[in-house]
């Protein structure tokens, strides 16, 4: 664990107090902030997975941030826009950005999606974002991208195992197959049955 950051990182209460002032409504904090401290607890229980020892406060960060630009895809009447919500990561490192926090910590926003979103897929799948590379550069960035995978807020929300995770990604190439394979390979598989029965929510 290393302790001697070259810039401040926000306390846990610091950010539970910037999803309460970002969620439009309580429902919509309680979706987002749960799944946030989830993945937040996945990320750590692999944690000791990786040979070289990680910073445990900056993926814990990074993990209770990593979606808080889904606030900003909620409209006025409290409903989420499903079809741009590929832009919620940018959305995030925005509104970081525009807070003052680092990059180091921003680039969990922008970059956990799917497995790594490179300029290709931008550009043949379309996507609504800038043309760029949005991959997991750092350790640290993707075990909270890795980590995320096993978590869906869907309705309800729902746990996923690693062999789910592969198939749902399967319909974006074999590549994206075998680049989740590779992190299950480095980080492992996180304990699902104990955070199903905590939360009350399905594993599938």
């Amino acid at each position: 664990m290393r302790y001697d950051h070259p810039v401040s990182l926000p306390t846990d209460e610091q950010i539970r107090a910037l999803h309460e002032r970002f969620a439009p409504t309580k429902g919509a904090f309680e979706l987002v902030y749960t799944h946030c401290q989830i993945i937040c607890e996945v990320a750590e229980q692999l944690l000791g997975r990786y040979p070289v020892p990680l910073d445990t406060a900056l993926v814990r960060a990074g993990s209770l941030l990593h979606d808080i630009g889904v606030y900003r895809l909620y409209n006025d009447a409290g409903q989420l826009d499903h079809g741009t919500y590929v832009r919620h990561g940018i959305l995030g490192h925005t509104m970081l950005r525009e807070l003052g926090f680092p990059e180091l910590v921003n680039r969990f926003c922008s970059h956990h999606t799917g497995v790594g979103l490179t300029r290709d897929d931008v550009v043949r799948q379309g996507l609504p974002l800038p043309v760029r590379d949005y991959t997991a550069d750092t350790v640290e960035e993707q075990l909270v991208m890795y980590a995320d995978k096993f978590h869906s807020k869907t309705t309800p929300p729902t746990f996923l195992t690693a062999s789910s995770f592969a198939a749902s990604v399967r319909r974006f190439g074999d590549d994206k197959v075998d680049r989740f394979a590779a992190m299950v390979k480095t980080f492992g598989e996180p304990d699902l049955i104990s955070l199903s029965h905590r939360y009350r929510q399905p594993l599938v």
